[in-house]
């Protein structure tokens, strides 16, 4: 499969205009997100009708609850919460909405995921076992979910460390416990990455051990994608030259992402030992630096020997001295402590924020969640 030089060109302007006006991660996402606005419907609108909007509520008195909503209703107000384009994993896929029971209104949401499969931190702590054989590579499969969101509503998550007690519901025996209902599974391994990582060296993640405990940071030599029309003119203009660039590809994994991939070594071939293809690749290394290395994360659920278990050394997990911390109750008392100190120095202090914030299509909200 192979592109004429004139259609590489026109390729690698489309890659040069999507990522070159781009300076930081923040930016590319941002843009990204403002992209995306435009197809949430209006119907999401007010969204207190929805997402938690009582701050005169003290933590001690809200009732935490964990429950399943509508796919659309949740990606809908996921879209206008998050300033990250999230999009369902393949494989294992489970979504959650964090409710307080008082008002039956949205604290947060959470998405769980089958991992990715290379993890450089995740490799480093299990020495790789999960590859080297079927029996380790199942059992891996089995007992391990990745998060993939873990968003609070704002301004919950400010003003009452609302990430922390999303993270913490991620490690909630109750949480394993539909995970293992669902996907016939023996979940032990929780694992995570922080949105941001080498510019930023703080995550809602940290400060809760032995909740979750940060094990590392990932490798970061990837290109962003390209997402939204920009992609799909892209796509399509090379599929009328090529046809499908996927032809015979019956591997499980991203089509698009392998779509993507294969465009942009199509580009590198076609224009190979020319000016317009050593510029060609100093935009693929400008958009890898928009990338960055992220922290990684993982909670055990309290188990002491989930290494030997996820080695297959032993068929038994020992539930070690945090145990008990991870059954949702516990966890939830765990964080109205927290979330007590930070509600009521705010409201001492006048900073408590009082109105929802959500994306819409022309405003540009400037925060990171």
């Amino acid at each position: 499969m192979i592109l004429e030089r004139d259609d590489a060109l026109v390729c690698a302007k489309v890659f040069k205009d999507y990522f070159c006006g781009v300076t930081s991660i923040e930016e590319y996402m941002r843009d990204e997100k403002l992209r995306n606005l435009e197809d949430i419907p209006s119907s999401i609108f007010p969204p207190e009708d929805d997402l938690f909007s009582d701050f005169s509520m003290h933590p001690q008195d809200m009732d935490i609850q964990v429950k399943e909503i509508p796919n659309e209703q949740w990606e809908t107000l996921l879209a206008i919460t998050s300033s990250h384009i999230n999009k369902a994993p393949v494989g294992r896929n489970i979504q959650l909405a964090i409710v307080e029971g008082n008002t039956q209104k949205i604290l947060g949401f959470i998405r769980l995921g089958s991992p990715v499969i290379y993890m450089k931190p995740r490799n480093d702590m299990l020495g790789q076992v999960f590859s080297q054989n079927p029996d380790t590579t199942k059992r891996f499969n089995d007992s391990s979910m990745m998060g993939f969101v873990i968003v609070p509503s704002q301004p919950f998550g400010f003003n009452y460390l609302g990430g922390k007690l999303c993270a913490a519901v991620c490690t909630s025996h109750e949480v394993r416990e539909i995970l293992n209902k669902k996907y016939d599974m023996n979940m032990c391994l929780f694992e995570t990455t922080s949105l941001y990582g080498s510019t930023k060296g703080v995550s809602q993640y940290d400060g809760m051990k032995p909740l979750i405990r940060y094990k590392g940071t990932t490798v970061s030599d990837f290109i962003p994608m390209m997402n939204g029309k920009p992609y799909e003119d892209l796509k399509n203009f090379v599929e009328s030259k090529v046809g499908d660039i996927l032809e015979g590809d019956k591997k499980s994994t991203s089509r698009k992402l392998r779509t993507f991939t294969k465009i942009i070594a199509m580009t590198k071939a076609a224009l190979k030992g020319t000016p317009e293809g050593t510029a060609f690749l100093e935009t693929i290394e400008h958009a890898k630096g928009l990338t960055e290395q992220k922290r990684y994360y993982i909670s055990d659920y309290g188990y002491s020997n989930i290494v030997d278990y996820l080695a297959c050394r032993t068929d038994k997990l020992i539930a070690g001295e945090n145990y008990e911390k991870h059954h949702l109750a516990n966890l939830v008392e765990w964080w109205k402590n927290k979330a007590t100190n930070r509600y009521e120095t705010l409201k001492s202090e006048g900073r408590l924020r009082t109105e929802l914030e959500v994306w819409t299509s022309g405003k540009d909200i400037d925060i990171i969640r």
